[in-house]
């Protein structure tokens, strides 16, 4: 499943490029209308998630991906980048678990690839 989506292979590996920690995949077409994907990560730093989220901003752009929306930026907390398809949500650590993001998704699926440790 994950191979057939050459959009959602490209955004993995360009997180893994800039070292993405907690790498969580959830297949939500059945469930969702407005995605198939919904990426979870998360960064050590403000710093590093800003990085991660230009990262694959940049990628995305030189891969003539459509970048629907992103949020965030600015503050590095909670960065959004909506690919249409496939939506990214990199979190500081803290963040993702007090909003139990992971919790909230895996009602609607489990996670078809979940990386621990990079």
């Amino acid at each position: 499943m994950l191979a057939d989506n050459i959009k959602l292979t490209d955004v993995l590996n360009w997180l893994n490029e800039k070292q993405a920690e907690h790498i969580a995949v959830y297949d939500v077409a059945n469930n969702c209308s407005y995605t198939d994907f919904i990426v979870v990560c998360n960064g050590s730093a403000d710093l590093h998630n800003k990085a991660i989220a230009n990262h694959i901003l940049l990628m995305a752009k030189k891969s003539k991906y459509q970048i629907l929306g992103k949020a965030g930026l600015e503050y590095g907390q909670w960065i959004l980048v909506d690919f249409g398809d496939v939506i990214v949500h990199i979190f500081r650590q803290e963040k993702r678990e007090y909003y139990d993001i992971d919790q909230l998704f895996s009602e609607l699926t489990e996670p078809i690839k979940e990386e621990k440790d990079l």
